[in-house]
C-alpha cells in the first residue's frame, strides 16, 4: 500500500508577508541607484549644507539642528513616495504585477512586502543621517522621552502617508520609462516649498499656503518640535507647533491615500488589457 505524502502547509499570513519584504529588501539593496538616491541622498545633504552653513539661523539655534528635521523627513518621502511611485510602474510594465495576480498569492502580500521594505530603509536611513549629524555637526538629540514619543509618532504617521500616496501616485505613470519624470518634480517641488532646504517661514506666503496642503510640511513641522527648543515655536506660521494639527493632516493622508490605493491602483498596464 503506498504512503499518501502530505502536502506542507500553506505559510500564513504573517510568514507570507514577511518572506515578501524579505524579498523587496534584497531587491532594493541590489539596486545601486535607488540605494545611493533613496538612502545616500538626505545623507550627502546634511553633509553639504552642514558644512557650509555652520552658524545658527537665531534663537541660539544652529542650522544643522534645523536642517535636520527636512532631511529626516524629505528621506521618509523619498523612500515612501517616491521610490515607490518610480518601482512599481517598472514593475508594471515588465509583467510582474500581472504574473502575480496570476499566482495563488493574495494580492495584499504585495502591498505587504512594500511596506516592509519602507519600514526597514526608512530607519535605516533616519539612524544614518542621526549618527552622521551627530558625530561630525555636533547634533543634539531629543532629551526627553516625550520628544522621542513624538518623534515616533511623526515619522509613522508620515512615512504611512507617503507611502499609501506613492502606491496611488504610481498608477499616474503610464510607463516605467515616464515614471522618474513624473514623479520627480513632484517631489522636489514639495521639497523646496516645505521648508527641507530653507526655513519655512522665509518663503513666501502663497507657497506656505501651497505646502500647508500636502503631508511634508507638517512633517517637518512635527520634528521641529522634536529637535527645536520650544521658545522656538513662536517663529513658526501659527506661532505653535500645532502638534494636533500635525496629526489630523498626516491622518487625513493617510485615508486619502488609501482609498486613492483601493480605487485606481492598476495591476496591469493598456496593452495588457
Amino acid at each position: 500500500m503506498t504512503a499518501v505524502t502530505q502536502a506542507p502547509p500553506a505559510p500564513g499570513p504573517l510568514k507570507l508577508g514577511l518572506r515578501q519584504g524579505g524579498l523587496e529588501v534584497r531587491q532594493f539593496s541590489r539596486s545601486r541607484e535607488a540605494v545611493v538616491f533613496t538612502m545616500a541622498f538626505p545623507v550627502i545633504m546634511i553633509v553639504i549644507f552642514a558644512s557650509i552653513f555652520g552658524g545658527e539661523i537665531g534663537g541660539g539655534v544652529k542650522f544643522t539642528q534645523y536642517f535636520i528635521t527636512g532631511m529626516i523627513a524629505t528621506g521618509l518621502l523619498s523612500v515612501g513616495f517616491q521610490s515607490l511611485a518610480i518601482q512599481i510602474p517598472a514593475e508594471r510594465d515588465r509583467g510582474v504585477l500581472k504574473r502575480l495576480r496570476g499566482t495563488p498569492m493574495p494580492g495584499w502580500v504585495y502591498f505587504a512586502g512594500k511596506v516592509i521594505m519602507v519600514l526597514i530603509v526608512g530607519i535605516a536611513e533616519t539612524a544614518i543621517l542621526l549618527a552622521v549629524s551627530t558625530l561630525f555637526f555636533d547634533l543634539d538629540l531629543p532629551a526627553t522621552g516625550a520628544r522621542w514619543l513624538t518623534f515616533l509618532w511623526v515619522s509613522l504617521l508620515g512615512i504611512s502617508a507617503c507611502t499609501l500616496c506613492g502606491i496611488a501616485f504610481s498608477s499616474v505613470a503610464r510607463t516605467a520609462r515616464s515614471a522618474p519624470a513624473v514623479v520627480t518634480p513632484v517631489a522636489l517641488i514639495l521639497q523646496f516649498i516645505s521648508g527641507v532646504f530653507f526655513v519655512f517661514t522665509d518663503l513666501p506666503t502663497p507657497m506656505q499656503q501651497i505646502a500647508a496642503i500636502f503631508p511634508l510640511k507638517w512633517m517637518c513641522q512635527g520634528l521641529r518640535s522634536v529637535f527645536l527648543p520650544d521658545s522656538f515655536a513662536v517663529t513658526e506660521a501659527a506661532h505653535s507647533w500645532e502638534l494636533g494639527k500635525v496629526a489630523l493632516v498626516l491622518g487625513a493622508w493617510c485615508v486619502i491615500g488609501l482609498v486613492l490605493c483601493i480605487t485606481t491602483f492598476k495591476w496591469t498596464t493598456k496593452r495588457d488589457g
